[in-house]
């Protein structure tokens, strides 16, 4: 089945009060296992997003595995759509479309507001002209090798009067929020801010996005959609599971050479994980 847009998942996951969840796509296997996890799961949509840092680790090039994961999405029986995630380098950004995605996270999180703001009109402009949706991030999750402050130090959490004017005055499609989470982590102990969903649900008025959500427990994903979060980014979680039991395959078998059957292992462990997180998130 063909691939649908973001703009369609978000919107359909608020209109029912849940979220629609996001996946990082590093390699092909991330792919296969998002959507085997997103079918065994049942999920009315998932996404498939692939980060500036994945198309680097390609070499720079953006289309083999945009396409690569398109074409592991239209044979999914599950609504699959295609994100380009965290961009901050407007070329790239300029790449999405034609290399067929329906939308854009731009990331200019890391700049002083008016930097930030400047940057992101920009970008969303550019994207709408292009039919692109476009994501953008205020506040500061954690996590990320630009900026040294903790998800909880002082003043880095999302102010809702100032997102507010910010969405009004960059146009953007949907908001990445922080509010206790942080990129990359390995243990699901982040503590989220749940008050401050809320507010921010009530003063915005496009759908909020959670990003570093592998590090949230069960109870908190759930309790952060229901005060308000739409979209729910999720990386680190795969990669843990694929690495750890790539690990278990060649500790039991010192010997394999073939990478097919720990590769295999790898991706049938994120494909249950994808499963289990989506019973959380999408239910």
């Amino acid at each position: 089945m063909p691939l649908v847009p973001t703009r369609e998942l978000v919107s359909k996951a608020a209109a029912a009060g849940r979220a629609v969840a996001a996946f990082n796509v590093i390699t092909l296997e991330h792919a296969e296992a998002i959507t085997a996890g997103a079918a065994a799961a049942g999920a009315p949509g998932v996404i498939l997003q692939i980060s500036e840092n994945a198309v680097r680790f390609h070499g720079g090039r953006v289309e083999p595995i945009a396409r690569a994961a398109a074409e592991v999405g239209k044979a999914c029986d599950v609504d699959v759509a295609l994100h380009m995630d965290h961009v901050t380098d407007m070329r790239l950004l300029r790449t999405a479309a034609d290399a067929g995605f329906s939308s854009a996270m731009f990331d200019a999180g890391a700049q002083p507001y008016a930097e930030n703001l400047a940057a992101t009109r920009a970008a969303a402009q550019w994207a709408h002209g292009a039919g692109l949706w476009l994501e953008a991030e205020l506040g500061y999750v954690g996590g990320k090798p630009d900026a040294p402050a903790s998800a909880h130090a002082a003043g880095v959490r999302t102010d809702p009067r100032e997102a507010a004017r910010y969405v009004a005055d960059t146009g953007v499609d949907a908001l990445a929020v922080a509010v206790g989470s942080s990129h990359a982590m390995t243990e699901r102990s982040a503590t989220l801010d749940h008050a401050l969903i809320e507010r921010l649900r009530e003063a915005v008025p496009v759908p909020l996005v959670l990003h570093g959500s592998s590090g949230v427990g069960d109870d908190d994903l759930r309790q952060a959609v229901q005060a308000g979060i739409v979209k729910i980014n999720i990386g680190t979680a795969l990669n843990v599971a694929f690495t750890g039991a790539v690990r278990e395959t060649l500790a039991e078998r010192p010997d394999l050479t073939d990478p097919r059957p720990y590769v295999a292992q790898g991706r049938d462990t994120m494909a249950e994980t994808v499963r289990v997180l989506l019973g959380v998130v999408s239910g």
